[in-house]
């Protein structure tokens, strides 16, 4: 990772136009936006696409980012709310996915019990998935959601409560089937 003075120089590069300096700042944290997205979307074709969408609107709308220091969660806020449009405009097309090695935030599709994990997760409202993933699959504490997601923390807690107790209402029907 980047330490921050390197952050800031290359922000300011990137805002006048600067595109390696943007590849520069998100080169290192492409993996983890991957897995964020998958997480999110639950397929890797959408995941792809949210990325790359992501990242296009980051390039667009860096100027308008105001503290270089929070570049990282700014980037992630949009990632976060890029998955969750993806979601909601997606149509109920199924497509068969290839896996790739290492990248499946919920573990092997042979496996039973990530099968059924990923049944339930696919059940939830995209809100849901999302602060699931930053929580669980990307070990973000709480008070890291709540500025991801630009609410205040104790929202944040009641939403991963929330989203919890879907996640096991969805998990029992899973099991039942």
């Amino acid at each position: 990772m980047l330490e921050a003075p390197a952050v800031h120089a290359l922000v300011e590069l990137a805002r006048a136009g600067d595109a390696r300096a943007f590849e520069a700042l998100v080169h290192d944290r492409t993996d983890a936006m991957f897995r964020l997205s998958l997480a999110i979307v639950g397929n890797e074709t959408d995941a792809a696409d949210a990325l790359q969408e992501s990242l296009i609107g980051a390039w667009r709308h860096l100027p308008d980012l105001r503290d270089t220091e929070r570049f990282e969660i700014w980037l992630e806020r949009i990632v976060v709310n890029t998955c969750r449009m993806t979601l909601r405009a997606r149509s109920r097309r199924r497509v068969r996915e290839i896996a790739l090695d290492g990248v499946d935030p919920i573990g092997p599709s042979t496996d039973r019990d990530a099968g059924v994990l990923r049944a339930a997760l696919e059940r939830l409202p995209p809100d849901h998935r999302a602060i699931l993933a930053l929580h669980y699959f990307e070990d973000r504490p709480v008070a890291e959601i709540a500025q991801l997601l630009s609410i205040p923390a104790g929202t944040a807690k009641s939403r991963l409560f929330k989203a919890r107790t879907e996640l096991g209402r969805a998990l029992e029907q899973e099991e039942r089937r």
